[in-house]
């Protein structure tokens, strides 16, 4: 009898402590819909799940959240009649642009009164759900004034739609191989302020943002500009949370664009933060030379741009036929040099050879701080012997992260980063002219 007095006790203790799991999941499952429904208003005390929660469950999604689930999530809900009105039902003079994952259309959106850039969702498109899901959460994570700024969303029925905040000059690709008739080029100092810029939203998602998160599609296109050509990373479909603690990489299925792709990982499949340096470092190359980084209108050997470049970087005297020709000559040669040695490291075969994002940034920020004027500097020609004596004397060579000697020379100033050099223990850092060195031991 007494076990079953014992049993009776438990029993009771039992259900107290279920009642309390209860509340608790309960508590927990109410705070996941809340974050991924702060703008909806709740009816009753037990809503249905919104689709991008349904979304979520169904995906299994890990990719750029702790288990699916999206805590302080900030973005808006719309819905598809909101969105077709402030496109004026999707009309064609509303048509910005296309890529993998839809059609890009400029709005209005009356109830927040801002002009705004609409990406629907093309169900037959190379990007699905799946894509549209990271891209809310990876966004609802991000907080810097160099990645776009998600407004809002719509998921209704079949309907995938993102809302985002409306970049008026259109992205670097169309400035850099898509320029309009009329339209100037990019002058050399809004080139480095551009890649300076993209270099600092790619370091907060690696170093800032947590958990880290590798971009994996940085390219041209991806890039938008704003007022003043204030660059700002978009589209982040295919990101993917980066190796932490003792992990080394990210395994996975390889994806990205063909010509920005990092070798070692279109190989393995195994993804690192350098996998996305190596990306950065071909758009720099565009930027540096305002060719494509694949163009099948060459000739074989110039198709793929980093394979072209390559040989060029042994011979300072050939470096300035890596320039846009659209500069016309008017580029800090100094400049030049910094610039092409940090696109040398970062387009390095192996990935241990790549510098992390934040040596990047630092060199960067110092080329974009350097001006150049035009009316005050000589343009520069593509002759034998174009440098001056004087910039002769100041020159001093130093060696490229493979160990060997480089025509990538730069140049002593009172303050800023010479190119890159690399100890024999493969210990990379940037070394100042006055002697300051910037270490980093890999990821």
């Amino acid at each position: 009898m007494g076990c079953f007095r014992c049993a009776g006790k438990s029993r009771k203790k039992l259900n107290n402590v279920n009642k309390k799991d209860k509340q608790n999941n309960h508590s927990t499952t109410d705070k996941v819909e809340v974050d991924l429904n702060v703008n909806c208003k709740r009816e009753d005390n037990n809503p249905k799940p919104d689709q991008l929660s349904l979304d979520v469950k169904s995906l299994n999604l890990k990719e750029v959240s702790n288990e699916g689930k999206v805590n302080g999530y900030q973005a808006r809900t719309f819905s598809f009649d909101e969105l077709a009105t402030a496109t004026r039902n999707f009309r064609l003079d509303c048509f910005l642009g296309e890529g993998g994952f839809g059609k890009v259309y400029k709005g209005q959106i009356e109830k927040i009164n801002q002009v705004v850039a609409i990406k629907r969702l093309d169900p037959h498109g190379l990007q699905g759900i799946r894509e549209f899901v990271v891209e809310v959460l990876t966004l609802s994570l991000a907080d810097h004034p160099n990645l776009v700024k998600l407004i809002g969303f719509c998921a209704e029925r079949e309907q995938r739609l993102l809302v985002y905040e409306y970049m008026p000059l259109g992205s670097l690709e169309e400035h850099l191989h898509d320029l309009r008739r009329g339209k100037k080029p990019l002058d050399w100092n809004t080139r480095m302020k551009i890649v300076a810029g993209a270099a600092r939203g790619l370091e907060y998602l690696h170093d800032k943002m947590k958990p880290p998160v590798i971009y994996r599609d940085l390219k041209c296109s991806n890039i938008l500009l704003g007022e003043g050509y204030n660059p700002k990373l978009s589209d982040f479909g295919l990101a993917k949370v980066g190796p932490i603690g003792d992990k080394t990489h990210v395994s996975t299925r390889v994806m990205g664009t063909y010509g920005y792709c990092a070798p070692d990982y279109a190989m393995t499949g195994q993804l690192t933060f350098r996998s996305d340096i190596y990306s950065f470092g071909v758009v720099l190359l565009e930027i540096i030379t305002g060719r494509k980084a694949i163009d099948n209108t060459k000739s074989s050997k110039e198709q793929n741009l980093v394979a072209w470049a390559r040989p060029l970087f042994r011979d300072r005297k050939r470096f300035c036929k890596m320039v846009d020709p659209l500069l016309e000559g008017q580029y800090p040669i100094r400049g030049l040099y910094q610039a092409l040695a940090i696109a040398a490291m970062c387009v390095q075969e192996q990935p241990n050879m790549r510098p992390v994002i934040a040596d990047v940034v630092t060199a960067l920020n110092y080329l974009a701080s350097q001006k150049y004027d035009p009316q005050i500097h000589l343009k520069q020609s593509c002759t034998k012997g174009s440098t001056s004596p004087q910039e002769g004397r100041k020159s001093h060579r130093t060696t490229i992260s493979n160990g060997h000697s480089s025509g990538l020379e730069t140049y002593s100033s009172r303050k800023g980063l010479s190119s890159p050099r690399v100890r024999s223990n493969d210990h990379r850092h940037f070394v100042n002219d006055d002697g300051f060195e910037t270490d980093n031991y890999g990821d």
